[in-house]
């Protein structure tokens, strides 16, 4: 009786998928209907979750990395006991439902993070079962391990053809994540066709097994003994991270659309739902039906209460063991800074690098805000994001402060996404700005779902010198600026550094990027740490300017030169450093005005393109293309973006204001 209530339960999960396709008349149906064993088998025998709880601390965590395929989730959510009504599954893909079209974290109860783009959620996999690993190291003790969970993925090929996913495995098995089981929807199926169109020298276990993995298989994914029994296997860690292949046909039991692309981003059309429904022997012709039985069945609330209730049983004993450890563990997890960080923020000054300020900055927080961590892609020193007196994560070794993420842009982002969606860190991660577009989907994904990730994004302009235009930004910052809910911070000198830092650990809603500068920069008169968190403000006044210069960065030091220079000719400037953009754009209107004032020519100066900046200026001094390989000096000067060019364009446009 057991096994046929189970077997209705996946049957009801793939006529859900195909109901709720039908009606909103688009959506994944294949990867679902064949995923529906494997779910099932997952959500209701090896998951530690509690429907009734989804945000409890030691759950194990769930991602389907496989956007596409959310229906499967859904309707998993909905038969398990999450607070996900049928109503919500009739409602699939339309505005304002629970059920969008790939999960969205925050939306959907249960829904860990927000999938779409392949190989992202396998990132954030990794990402959390580093988190999950470093916060153990740190606060288990013996007789007390009250963080000891795992991160379930599945993936699609898709997935695992996305270069992403490589950088990411090969660093969980460089790590030896084995708190972390993905498993591969192996259906041999992309929206071209076949993956034979494009995936076929390859031997995915093989390559998965040279990255340090266990590997295992299913023979037969709608055998639900043997998926348990797999999945049992997977669960017992031989001290690798595991990859399970569970070949699957796409859309299975559609009698002409199993195992064809047609199946995998379109309704199945009724014929084929009515000949699948059959091929189930299922009895119902109504749309969206969940027989009584499945329900009480398939749901998980009992289990999952019983779960939470022996972890709280150990909680409480941990706490009365190791109070100290347990109120810090419940800070971190809550995420809230230690009250006093702010005391501890150095007041550096003096000619320096800004990406030196900020990485007297990193180390002077390290003690007070121990659950700052991260590192850079293979330029740690040169990103300056070393702690000095706390050492690296590694395989055996997971209580260190740095990650090591290689030469791995692309997984570093969505890594740091998993470590903050995991919670109980604060990560931040390095690269030169160029390539921060390597980090752009990542990005966006942070900024999505409000996550408080750091950037910090070093040799930010021309500035870096002889290295050349392949690894000058130009047009970077005005990319970045794009991004809704990224706040690119450019701070001018070691005090606006500071005030950077601060604006970025102080957000809660959403990442951060610091740009900061390779050459040595100049002390600003007037800059302040306190005035960077409104975006712009006046660092040299003047009432009734006849001209505004405003700048970012390393430029403010020019602009800065360029008015002494205008004053000599009884010009009154007012010169604005312009740190964010986007903290600016949060201030009243009236006050943006009137630093800004529309009625004063305006000429803006940044070593990057002027795209964005006819908001801010009426003339820009600046790159209009790539750089050149040569000392940062003279790449200023060859490019114009001087005190005396800056002074020129002012004249030039008082010139025009007096015709």
């Amino acid at each position: 009786m057991s096994h046929d209530l189970d077997q209705l339960a996946v049957n009801t999960i793939r006529t859900l998928t195909m109901d709720a396709v039908e009606a909103a008349k688009s959506g994944h149906p294949g990867t679902p209907m064949a995923l529906a064993p494997l779910g099932y088998v997952l959500f209701t025998r090896h998951l530690v979750h509690d429907p009734t709880r989804p945000d409890w601390a030691d759950r194990d965590r769930f991602i389907l990395s496989a956007g596409h395929a959310s229906m499967l989730q859904y309707a998993l959510a909905h038969l398990t006991g999450y607070d996900v009504p049928l109503e919500e599954i009739r409602r699939f893909r339309q505005l304002g439902s629970r059920t969008p079209g790939h999960p969205e974290y925050r939306m959907t109860p249960g829904v860990e993070t927000t999938t779409g783009p392949l190989g992202q959620g396998l990132g954030n996999g990794v990402g959390m079962a580093l988190a999950e690993r470093m916060l153990a190291a740190r606060f288990n003790r013996t007789g007390h391990e009250v963080i000891n969970h795992r991160t379930w993925v599945i993936a699609s090929d898709g997935d695992i053809m996305e270069g992403i996913s490589a950088e990411a495995s090969s660093l969980a098995g460089h790590l030896g994540l084995d708190n972390l089981v993905v498993c591969w929807d192996d259906n041999g199926i992309t929206i071209d066709g076949s993956t034979a169109l494009a995936f076929t020298g390859e031997d995915v276990l093989a390559r998965y097994a040279a990255y340090g993995w266990r590997t295992l298989e299913v023979a037969d994914a709608n055998d639900l003994e043997e998926i348990d029994s797999v999945l049992k296997r997977a669960a017992v860690s031989d001290g690798r991270p595991t990859l399970v292949r569970v070949p699957t046909t796409i859309a299975y039991g559609a009698p002409t659309k199993a195992g064809t692309a047609s199946a995998h981003g379109a309704p199945l059309g009724p014929g084929e739902v009515e000949g699948a429904k059959a091929y189930y022997g299922w009895a119902d012709d109504e749309p969206f039906t969940v027989p009584a039985s499945v329900r009480e069945h398939a749901d998980q609330t009992e289990r999952g209460q019983a779960l939470r209730a022996d972890w709280e049983r150990r909680w409480d004993a941990y706490e009365a063991a190791h109070p100290e450890l347990a109120a810090e563990l419940r800070r971190r997890l809550e995420g809230r800074l230690h009250p006093e960080w702010r005391e501890a923020l150095p007041a550096p000054e003096g000619p320096t690098a800004t990406r030196k300020a900020s990485g007297k900055v990193l180390n002077a927080l390290a003690d007070v805000i121990p659950e700052l961590v991260g590192g850079s892609a293979d330029l740690s020193a040169s990103n300056a994001v070393l702690f000095d007196h706390h050492g690296a994560v590694t395989r055996d070794d997971a209580r260190g402060r740095t990650i090591y993420f290689g030469v791995r842009e692309h997984a570093k982002g969505a890594i740091l996404n998993g470590m903050r969606l995991h919670g109980g860190f604060r990560p931040f991660g390095g690269t030169f700005l160029i390539f921060s577009d390597y980090m752009r989907p990542a990005m966006r994904l942070a900024a999505m779902m409000s996550l408080p990730v750091v950037y910090v994004f070093t040799h930010d302009s021309i500035g870096l010198g002889e290295d050349g235009p392949t690894h000058q930004p130009s047009e970077q910052l005005a990319g970045l600026r794009s991004v809704p809910n990224l706040h690119v911070l450019r701070p001018a000198d070691a005090r606006e550094t500071v005030g950077a830092w601060r604006c970025a650990l102080e957000r809660t809603d959403g990442p951060t990027a610091l740009v900061l500068t390779r050459q040595t920069v100049p002390d600003v008169d007037h800059t302040d740490a306190d005035e960077v968190a409104r975006g712009g403000y006046v660092i040299r006044p003047a009432n009734e300017p006849d001209v505004v210069l405003v700048a970012t960065g390393s430029e403010l030091a020019i602009a800065d030169e360029a008015a002494n220079l205008l004053e000599a000719d009884d010009i009154d400037v007012r010169l604005v450093s312009l740190p964010s953009w986007e903290l600016l754009d949060q201030q009243p209107r009236a006050d943006r005005e009137e630093l800004l004032p529309d009625d004063v020519p305006t000429v803006s100066v940044e070593a990057g393109i002027r795209f964005g900046w006819e908001r801010w200026a009426d003339a820009h001094v600046g790159m209009t293309g790539y750089g050149a390989s040569a000392p940062w000096e003279d790449l200023y000067e060859h490019f114009g973006i001087t005190p005396e060019a800056v002074a020129d364009q002012a004249r030039r446009l008082l010139a025009q204001q007096r015709r």
